[in-house]
């Protein structure tokens, strides 16, 4: 058993397809390098753009995912395309049942 994770990209202007495609290359890519587990991936789109993606961490993966000359470069091209924020800034955050638009994978 790994561990879930949710994290929200903030597509920087005119990224938003580029973002798009990284997220649909993320886990493949850290699931190719033995780091996340089959669990199925989610992704989805909040109202103001934001990408929501849920995926589980393979036991020990995140400090071997530091490590990774592969990961480095995903994540620098993340950091190109959009900007990491907390789930408590989007407005879905504040609701019982979060409503988000479904990515498909």
């Amino acid at each position: 058993m790994g561990v879930m994770v949710i994290v929200a990209y903030r597509p920087k202007p005119g990224r938003e397809e580029d973002l798009d495609a990284l997220v649909r290359e993320h886990v493949p890519c850290l699931r190719a390098l033995g780091l996340v587990t089959e669990r199925p991936a989610q992704a989805m789109r909040a109202k103001d753009g934001t990408v929501v993606e849920v995926f589980e961490w393979a036991n020990g993966a995140i400090e071997a995912a530091h490590n990774s000359s592969r990961v480095a470069d995903l994540w620098e091209r993340f950091a190109n395309t959009c900007d990491y924020v907390p789930l408590c800034e989007l407005p879905e955050g504040a609701a019982t049942f979060a409503e988000f638009e479904p990515i498909a994978l």
